[in-house]
């Protein structure tokens, strides 16, 4: 795991050493910069997999590719004996000089043969071109700008390091962002600056005003049939046993957070099963009782002979809640990155690659919004008159939700804020007229709106399960994970989205996650399978923190500083609307998740502004 930085053609060759120290903290124990004259690519390394030889940036031989990579390729043996018999050799051991010479023999053909969790930059030199993909998913981040040449990065740090280069925000970054808690690929928080897409690749070559990018994967849309029950809980076993043993391969301690939720239980006991010793595992206790889980961690541990280290969840006090907000690259309002920056804080201490549970609720329909679908709320006798009467402000806009049907109800169950200027989650409300005219609210999440539609034209749960793998998964849960852990040089691996659990599982008919227990029907009966009944048998827990009692309690003098400050460090608010959700949010009402949107986007701001 690392972190990965370039500059092609453009005015920045004296800053790029700067640029790259922000990377450090992902890669904390090598600093490496190629320079080829016009190309110049960086690299900062977490030294995982053969630690004495995959150092980068790595060339070919022949000095015609040249390669920065992040991640980890799980299938790179396979690929290398692969290659040995098309006649490539090895001086190392690492899936780096794999992943280098596939490219040299399959070169735009090679991501749809990766197994793993990747974004990497190839320089052919001969051609002189550069070629870049990111995973099926988005695990791992890729920016990118053609502002001025190319520039490329793991996080939008580098960028600000670059003297002179454009910082203006992007007004749909934020749009999307107060919506949903966090900006959706293509776009980021710089304008200038680009995210590249789960299961995309690129090309750019000098003189191109902007780089080509196309997807060399889709999500399969759902099919009719499915096996039997027993049948497919067994190919899910075994995918999953495949996706984890792959995952173990590494050349330095690795371990597991544990939860005491099914997911990574699951996970736990797969790496137990698959020889994973010592098996450390690491969780957090909560003094709350609805969030703590760390009982049911331990009777796991305890089953699984696990090593077992527990932390106590830290009292986020507003210097620590600043100091962890800080170590964002862009706004992320998903409270759960606050305890997940600790729980890898610890984890680092002792290990330093972890396996994670991320993605089970999302591949396996975890979430009980998924249940719910346009064919809900069809149209209603007088409901057109009604939304028109309190878009024209002639009704009061608390009836707005009531008068909405269809799609149109189904997004603004979705969203913290949208395009309906008269209700409580009016986005114009919040926004400077001329910055809401230029963020095209109408477009509000347009981006999952036309991934939902694409599996068949109606929002259902087999729509919204797909659309939110690449919006809610990879630009919220999986930028939580990589921020919060890649903060304290650990690398968190995934084994519920590796090719073999997806291959096995995207294609199914929704209903097969479902039985009377409700969704995630068929990890549930794994947990019955593997796990102590602990596990399965109790309602779901989140992994957050406690928003009211901070709000009002040693957040509560942050807050009052930063949404005062409102007009200067973020003009494009409209300030008193914005403070009069925080004195809402601090007095235990109104709508708590937008008021730590608002929060973590003045703190990212004052951050961003002094760096």
């Amino acid at each position: 795991m690392c972190g990965i930085f370039g500059l092609l053609y453009t005015p920045w060759r004296q800053q790029a050493e700067k640029a790259l120290a922000r990377l450090d903290p992902r890669g904390p124990d090598e600093r490496e910069l190629l320079d080829l004259g016009d190309v110049l690519f960086g690299h900062t390394r977490l030294a995982v997999i053969d630690p004495a030889g995959g150092h980068q940036p790595m060339r070919t031989q022949d000095e015609r590719y040249s390669l920065v990579f992040n991640g980890e390729i799980y299938n790179f043996r396979a690929l290398r004996a692969e290659l040995e018999q098309l006649g490539h050799s090895f001086l190392t051991r690492s899936d780096t000089e794999v992943l280098l010479h596939a490219f040299a023999q399959w070169g735009e053909a090679l991501p749809p043969r990766l197994d793993g969790m990747f974004a990497y930059a190839v320089w052919d030199a001969q051609e002189q071109r550069l070629y870049a993909a990111r995973d099926r998913l988005g695990i791992k981040p890729f920016f990118y700008s053609t502002a001025r040449g190319f520039a490329f990065a793991s996080t939008l740090a580098p960028f600000r390091a670059l003297d002179g280069f454009p910082r203006d925000l992007d007004w749909r970054a934020l749009r999307d962002y107060l919506a949903y808690q966090t900006c959706l690929a293509p776009h980021s928080f710089f304008a200038a600056v680009a995210q590249l897409p789960p299961a995309c690749r690129l090309r750019w070559a000098p003189g191109d005003a902007r780089a080509e990018v196309e997807r060399y994967w889709n999500i399969s849309p759902p099919g009719a049939n499915a096996p039997a029950q027993e049948e497919l809980v067994e190919q899910v076993d075994a995918a999953i046993t495949a996706a984890v043993r792959a995952q173990l391969v590494a050349d330095v301690p690795l371990g597991a957070f544990l939860s005491g939720g099914v997911d990574s239980s699951l996970m736990v006991r797969y790496m137990a099963e698959a020889g994973a010793r010592p098996l450390r595992t690491f969780s957090m206790r909560f003094a709350e009782q609805g969030f703590d889980e760390s009982a049911h961690a331990l009777d796991v541990a305890r089953r699984f002979g696990c090593e077992h280290h527990v932390l106590d969840a830290p009292s986020i006090d507003a210097d620590a809640f600043a100091r962890t907000v800080a170590d964002l690259d862009q706004p992320l309002a998903d409270p759960a990155y606050v305890m997940t920056h600790a729980l890898s804080g610890l984890t680092r201490q002792h290990v330093t690659v972890a396996i994670s549970g991320d993605g089970g609720d999302e591949l396996f329909a975890g979430y009980a919004r998924y249940r719910v679908q346009q064919q809900d709320f069809p149209r209603r006798p007088g409901q057109a008159l009604m939304r028109a009467l309190v878009l024209r402000r002639l009704l009061p806009g608390s009836l707005l939700r009531r008068a909405l049907w269809g799609e149109e109800r189904m997004l603004y169950r979705q969203v913290e804020a949208g395009p309906w200027p008269v209700s409580r989650k009016s986005l114009s409300a919040l926004l400077q007229p001329e910055v809401a005219a230029a963020a095209d609210l109408p477009g509000t999440l347009a981006l999952w709106r036309e991934l939902a539609r694409s599996f068949g034209g109606t929002l259902d749960t087999a729509s919204l399960m797909r659309a939110d793998l690449w919006t809610y998964l990879s630009e919220n849960c999986l930028v939580k994970t990589d921020r919060a852990s890649m903060a304290h040089g650990l690398e968190v691996r995934v084994p519920l989205l590796g090719n073999a659990v997806l291959d096995t599982v995207i294609g199914l008919p929704a209903q097969v996650h479902f039985d009377a227990g409700g969704g995630k029907a068929l990890l549930r009966a794994l947990a019955r399978r593997h796990l102590p009944e602990c596990v399965w048998n109790r309602p779901k827990h989140g992994f957050s923190v406690p928003l009211r009692a901070l709000f009002s309690g040693p957040w509560q003098g942050l807050g009052d500083e930063l949404f005062a400050s409102c007009p200067t460090h973020a003009p494009y608010l409209d300030a008193a609307a914005a403070q009069g959700i925080w004195r809402a949010a601090r007095g235990g009402q109104g709508n708590l998740r937008l008021a730590y949107s608002l929060l973590v986007l003045l703190l990212w701001e004052r951050h961003d502004r002094a760096n």
